[in-house]
């Protein structure tokens, strides 16, 4: 399963999900987060920290999200936790 850089604009496509979010940590503009300022990679790891650092109303307050958005984001973050490794992505970032 090949899989796609999702921020806008960028189409980069990739063998492994691992080497995605590695790319969208260190070939795209940080951000910060709309609900308590840290400034974190875009992507898959800005989606992280948004729903296990704050809660979903937090969420949708601070970005202006419906619940589509938000089961978008779920359903992402469960499709690449089902198979990332998460612990090489770290160690990688490092």
């Amino acid at each position: 399963m090949a899989w796609e850089c999702g921020i806008s604009g960028c189409g980069s496509v990739f063998a492994d999900v691992e080497s995605a979010v590695i790319h969208q940590a260190t070939e795209h503009e940080r951000r910060e987060c709309k609900v308590c300022g840290t400034v974190v990679p875009d992507g898959y790891l800005a989606i992280r920290h948004a729903f296990t650092e704050h809660s979903r109303a937090e969420y949708v307050r601070a970005y202006g999200a419906n619940s589509e958005d938000v089961r978008k984001r779920e359903e992402l973050l469960e499709e690449i936790e089902e198979v990332a490794d998460l612990e090489s992505i770290v160690t990688e970032l490092r």
